[in-house]
């Protein structure tokens, strides 16, 4: 059988944590590492975070993508720090990110930030009144500041991870992306994808998927045809 890879994050974008928790026994030791996000927050999110980092043995991905004031970011990041969960994102705007890895402080957190939502296209940031400019060119921008500003990594689709971790500000730092959907997996709402295989080979140290494992008949097996996709990589 397919040992846990870490480098698959699965992520748990359900209704609420029973569901999560459910989604989880199925897929049993074939995952070692989840994402819970905004959506689940009021359903008992964190509760979920806890009991599957704590009684199961998990790494757990808060997937919050902060944004405040500074002295906010801080306080939040400092109380989520000690859950002992391992990757919390925020938005990537420098002050945000040097608030949260104060927050942090000398916990395992790692601090992920944000660089341009994979979801987005170019039409996206024109409506949202976002610089002219390649995508691309505004991710690399984004994710060098943030480095500079103390982020552990950022997240970024497959497409930008290469040039990303070929930023001299990269090196040592976590490059996840989402956005990531098996052969034959329908795209949702995600414009810039790519295979599991192909995301880590451009670079990303972990790849983040949801709806191609959860929303599978089999989610185990789902989960394990990913595994075997990405072994050799």
């Amino acid at each position: 059988m397919t040992r846990a890879d870490d480098r698959l994050i699965v992520a748990l974008d359900l209704p609420n944590a029973l569901a999560g928790l459910d989604l989880a026994g199925k897929l049993g030791d074939a995952v070692s590492f989840y994402k819970i996000g905004l959506g689940m927050l009021t359903g008992g999110g964190l509760a979920l975070a806890n009991e599957l980092k704590q009684e199961h043995g998990k790494r757990i991905f808060l997937d919050m993508k902060l944004f405040d004031i500074g002295a906010t970011i801080e306080a939040a990041v400092r109380g989520i720090a000690v859950h002992d969960l391992d990757f919390l994102t925020v938005q990537g705007d420098p002050h945000v990110v040097a608030a949260a890895r104060e927050g942090a402080g000398g916990s395992g957190l790692k601090i992920l930030a944000v660089t341009v939502l994979t979801s987005l296209d170019r039409a996206d940031l024109d409506a949202s009144l976002i610089r002219p400019g390649d995508l691309v060119e505004i991710t690399l921008e984004r994710a060098a500041r943030a480095f500079e500003a103390g982020a552990d990594g950022v997240i970024a689709s497959p497409q930008e991870a290469p040039a990303i971790r070929a930023l001299p500000q990269a090196e040592g730092r976590l490059v996840v992306t989402p956005g990531v959907r098996p052969t034959g997996a329908a795209p949702g709402d995600q414009k810039r994808i790519a295979t599991p295989a192909a995301a880590l080979a451009g670079g990303a140290d972990h790849i983040v998927i949801g709806r191609p494992i959860w929303q599978a008949p089999d989610p185990r097996a789902a989960a394990l045809a990913v595994l075997t996709e990405i072994a050799p990589v």
